[in-house]
This record gives C-alpha cells, structure tokens and sequence, in this order.
C-alpha cells in the first residue's frame, strides 16, 4: 500500500491539499476516523457555510509568528476559492463585512470539494483509527487497524481540540512532538465568556438580549453584536475577543457606541426633569437591560433629581463597563483553537517541517488562527493549496 502523499484529516485543509496534490498527478491517500468528511464545514455558519472573507489581511490571524501566514494568503486568495464556488454553480452571498455564504447548504461545498476529489484521482479512507505513525527510509508509515500504508510525504490536517463533540483532539500536536516540533500551549478561541455568579445573579434575565456594543481587552477592540446568555456573554464581539483575552483580565464594554449617555441625560434633566432615568435611557437600550443596569447601579428615580456625580456613573456603566470573565465556555463550544504546532519549525511556503523532510502540518493544527467571519476557512484553503504544490 505505497502511495505519494498520505494526509490525516479529511477537513477543509486536508481536503483542499488532497486536490492539489492529486491534480498534480500524486498518488493520494485521505485518511480519517470520523464517518463523514468536512463535518466542521457541515456545520459552519448556521449550515450555510462562511466558506472566506473577501476582506483577507495577514492582519486577520493571531501567531507567535505573524508574519508567516502572509505568503500562502498571498498565492491562494478568497478570489481563487470563490472561483471554484462559481465553476460549481453554487450560489452565495455577503453577508456582512465581506462574509460570504452559500444561497443554500454547507454541503454543497462539501460536495463540490469530493467532486474535485474524485477529479484528481484522491483516494478517501473513513471510519479509519490511526494506531501508529513512524518514519521510514523512503518517508512515513501509517499503521491502521488491519493494515499499513506508506508514503513519502505525510500530511497532518487532524485541526485542534475545538469542538470534541465531533471527534476533535489534540493528536496532531502529539505527532509533531513525536517529530521533534515544539507546540505552542493551545487554548480554546472564538469562544463566549462566563461569568461570575456574583454577576450572573443580575445579567441571567437577560439572556437572549443582543445590542450593538464595542468590546475591549487591552487595545484590541471589536465592534459587532453583542448577546446575553445564561452563562455569561456571546455573540461575534465576544467571540473575536475571546481570541485576545487570559484568564484574569478585565474587558470594557461599550453598549451604546452610536451616543453618548452624558449630555443626554444632562439634557433630559433640564427639558423632562420629571422623567425616570430609566425612562430616559429604555428609547436606547433594550428596556430589560436598562432595568439591570439601573439596578445594579442603584440610579433610580427621576432625571431632575440626578447629580452630575451620578450621571457621570451611569455614563461610565454605559460606555465603559468593566467586567472581569470568569473564564470560558472552553473547547465544547469553541470555535477554533488558538496555538499549535510553532510555525518556526515549518516552512511558510510548503509548510514542511524544516527537520523532517516529507512530514507536513497545516489548517488549525497549525499556530495560525483567524478571526470569526470566513478567515479560518480562507486559511485551510490557502494552508492546503500551499502544501498540495510541494508534496
């Protein structure tokens, strides 16, 4: 059982590298352990799939080492993969902030990717337990249960531990450990905050509630939609934040970006001095959270009767609330994994490991991650192009 390329993990990175090698007359074999291929493309936006952002920067990806996702970015781009989307006839559309979407089904591009698949020749393997990895003279053997299969290139595609309710491990950062490569510590990332229960006595009512927010950790800010939940916060602000937060560090948020709560007020006292505060603030903000917000902060009755002191509060609780995570919902709900396999260990250009000739890693089991909004897939593609030309 010799073949040109095996590659683990029959994901979006490892079905993309699959192709490429396979169009370029490798001898390809796609292994897997799960039933189906490309599952978390199954379930990706909504199972609509947000299949790239046509906004793709080097700026979008969090490493140890930025700049080493900027030359497979550069050489396969969101225009090359909406390319293949349109060859397909599978319609999409932008969503917002240059996401795109399939009109229909994620399965359509998991069609359209076995469909390139069995074009190229791939062989596809699922249901199928790794036992072993091991190096060779002539490359790499693979023991499955039942039998062995070698190559002279090996490519791990397996992603990281994000989402273990599909099969998700840690077993790419074992193999590169096994090699030699160092592991950047993995955390989970794109995942919500919980909260305290001190804090969640409060804000549990409000779940369900979303608004318009500007979220901080540092000087990294996301202006996106914000949303309550029974554990604590969510939504694409709290997500892309997730990605830039550790454990024990406040984050500001920000629940009225387009107004400022200060001279409103001031304003109201002096035009509706017998208006209630909480009156005032419910034409902004969802009349639940103005309620919470009132409460926690004790700004009760009527405007006329508010101090500057306490206007300049509720500003500051409006604008600038401070709350301290209690941590994360971790990898159940995450959406990708933050850290891998240190990039300085492979090449930017074929991502081979630089001490093991013929071994490969690429897609999330890598220390490149995206930002929420197509950018992780934009990744795999580009990841498992590059690869695909050099095995």
């Amino acid at each position: 059982m010799q073949y040109d390329v095996i590659i683990i993990g029959a994901g979006a990175a490892g079905l993309m590298c699959a192709i490429e090698a396979g169009k370029r007359g490798r001898r390809v074999l796609l292994l897997d352990k799960a039933a189906a291929v490309g599952e978390k493309i199954r379930i990706s936006g909504g199972g609509r799939c947000n299949f790239t952002n046509i906004h793709t920067t080097p700026a979008n990806y969090l490493s140890q080492n930025p700049h080493f996702c900027i030359s497979a970015l550069r050489r396969y781009t969101p225009a090359h993969f909406i390319a293949l989307v349109e060859k397909h006839r599978i319609a999409y559309h932008e969503k917002t902030l240059g996401q795109l979407f399939c009109d229909g089904s994620s399965k359509q591009i998991i069609a359209m990717l076995l469909s390139e698949c069995e074009a190229a020749g791939v062989g596809i393997r699922l249901r199928t337990d790794i036992i072993a990895v091991s190096k060779t003279e002539s490359g790499f053997a693979v023991t499955l249960q039942g039998d062995t299969v070698q190559a002279t290139s090996l490519v791990i595609a397996t992603g990281g531990p994000s989402i273990p309710k599909m099969g998700a491990t840690g077993w790419g950062y074992d193999i590169a450990r096994q090699f030699g490569l160092a592991v950047i510590p993995p955390r989970a990332a794109l995942v919500p905050f919980t909260l305290a229960d001190e804090l969640l006595q409060y804000l549990r009512p409000l779940s369900g509630i979303a608004v318009d927010a500007i979220v901080r950790c540092h000087d990294t800010s996301f202006r996106e939609g914000m949303l309550f939940t029974h554990r604590g916060l969510s939504g694409p602000s709290i997500l892309q934040l997730s990605s830039y937060w550790q454990e024990g560090e406040p984050i500001q948020l920000n629940l009225l970006p387009e107004l400022h709560v200060l001279p409103l007020l001031k304003t109201a006292r002096d035009q509706t001095p017998k208006l209630e505060i909480a009156t005032i603030l419910s034409k902004h903000l969802p009349k639940k959270l103005v309620q919470t917000l009132c409460e926690m902060g004790t700004y009760q009755g009527r405007i006329g009767e508010c101090g500057n002191a306490t206007m300049e509060r509720l500003s500051k609780h409006v604008h600038a609330w401070s709350i301290v995570p209690n941590g994360t919902e971790g990898y159940r709900t995450a959406e990708v994994t933050l850290g891998g396999v240190d990039t300085q260990a492979l090449s930017s250009k074929t991502f081979e490991a630089t001490t093991v000739p013929g071994l490969y890693f690429i897609g999330e089991v890598v220390d490149v991650t995206g930002h929420l909004g197509g950018f992780n897939f934009q990744w795999a593609w580009a990841s498992g192009f590059a690869a695909g030309q050099a095995v």
